[in-house]
């Protein structure tokens, strides 16, 4: 469920050239704060797919909401009383 989440993230990512010195710069932009740098592109994507999942993640272990990406989604059950 997670890897499939991550590789819809990653249909959705954007990448642009700035000014730095990891010059390559990728985003999904329907994760709020999810960005990643590096030196050439596919050290951008790898940096990205672990921001993602690092995202993934930290959204589930605190229970925050995880937006559908197309047909994907991770549902995180209601934690049962003890």
């Amino acid at each position: 469920m997670i890897q499939e989440y991550i590789a819809a993230a990653m249909k959705r990512a954007h990448y642009e050239l700035i000014e730095d010195e990891e010059p390559y710069y990728g985003e999904v932009s329907e994760l709020q704060g999810v960005w990643a740098t590096g030196k050439t592109l596919e050290e951008c994507r790898e940096n990205l797919v672990r921001a993602v999942e690092d995202w993934v993640l930290f959204s589930i272990a605190n229970r925050l909401p995880i937006p559908t990406l197309g047909e994907v989604a991770i549902r995180v059950p209601e934690r049962v009383p003890t």
